[in-house]
């Protein structure tokens, strides 16, 4: 009997969990959503049952699939500095989120330079007057591992290493508190942009101290590269395509500790080449964004084959964006 039961709670209870009605993880209070732009809403849910999507003056209904995801696509919408409300409802189950405004996203990837928080620029204590700009937005994710360096990783850290968990966040406010760990190089640059053009603009800061450019990169863009496919050769921690310094950094931190989890090309690190990419970028390439912002290259710059090369995978990680937003 206690063995029977048992199986049943092993068996079902991820199911149900999977189950629940959820939005994709870039949604939350105080996002901002691009303006001009088909404004298109993801998640999951329960199979078979429809979801319904309330957003502004629209209303979408879809069937959840299969798989468990939905999907719906709204109309444009202009700019709007006017807090707006986001719907959904499923099988008695319902989310609203809140304060949602619309106008430019713009993704902010790279090393330190771009992770580098206004809480440490030489201007801070001026800023704090400043900063509670109600137009700006920050999706300012932690990351596993930052700022652990010359040590293994603990198995806490290690268990984060995962498509799903390494990026953790939400949207927030722009304000005195919110804004000290965020990227000083963003902030500034959306602070800018709202004071002359006075719309909304939320920043995606998914940057990375120390990172390469190579993990900013799909996967797929460099195994289909003729010149750059070496570089997803086997382990990555051993791969002489890739930055020394990145490898012996990623050697430090997962070599040694067990049950990291990885695939072929090795253990998972922010540094292996495609993780960033397929952790934070691949899963919001549905929402429409205005652009790009990219601060790095000093991961690059260690052996001068990294820096003969990095014009051209720069121009393949470019190209590659284009193609899939």
């Amino acid at each position: 009997m206690n063995m029977r039961s048992v199986s049943i709670i092993i068996f079902f209870f991820p199911l149900c969990l999977n189950a629940r009605l959820r939005l994709a993880k870039i949604f939350s209070d105080n996002m901002v959503l691009q303006r001009d732009q088909p404004i298109h809403i993801w998640g999951g849910g329960v199979p078979g049952k429809n979801v319904r999507i309330d957003f502004g003056d629209q209303v979408a209904i879809t069937q959840i699939e299969p798989d468990s995801t939905w999907s719906v696509e709204l109309r444009p919408q202009k700019v709007n500095p006017d807090p707006q409300s986001l719907r959904v409802e499923s099988a008695g189950e319902k989310i609203v989120l809140r304060n949602i405004l619309i106008g430019d996203v713009w993704l902010c990837i790279g090393q330190s330079n771009m992770e580098w928080p206004m809480l440490r620029e030489m201007h801070f204590k001026e800023e704090v007057e400043n900063s509670n700009q109600h137009l700006v937005r920050f999706f300012n994710p932690a990351y596993a591992g930052k700022n652990v360096s010359g040590t293994r990783f603990t198995d806490s850290i290690a268990r984060l290493l995962t498509i799903n968990d390494f990026y953790k966040g939400h949207w927030q406010n722009c304000d005195s508190n919110t804004f000290k760990t965020m990227s000083a190089v963003a902030y500034y640059f959306g602070k800018q942009l709202t004071g002359e053009m006075s719309v909304p603009v939320g920043l995606i800061n998914l940057s990375i101290g120390g990172a390469p450019l190579e993990t900013f990169i799909s996967p797929d863009a460099l195994k289909n590269s003729e010149r750059f496919s070496s570089k997803m050769d086997g382990d990555w921690l051993t791969n002489e395509s890739l930055p020394l310094w990145t490898r012996e950094r990623g050697t430090q931190n997962v070599e040694e500790v067990l049950n990291v989890p990885g695939d072929l090309n090795g253990k998972n690190h922010a540094y292996k080449p495609g993780f960033a990419y397929t952790s934070g970028i691949e899963p919001m390439l549905q929402m429409p964004i205005k652009g790009i912002l990219c601060y790095q290259g000093e991961s690059n710059a260690q052996e001068i084959e990294r820096v003969n090369e990095y014009s051209a995978l720069f121009a393949l990680m470019v190209t590659d964006y284009r193609k899939r937003w």
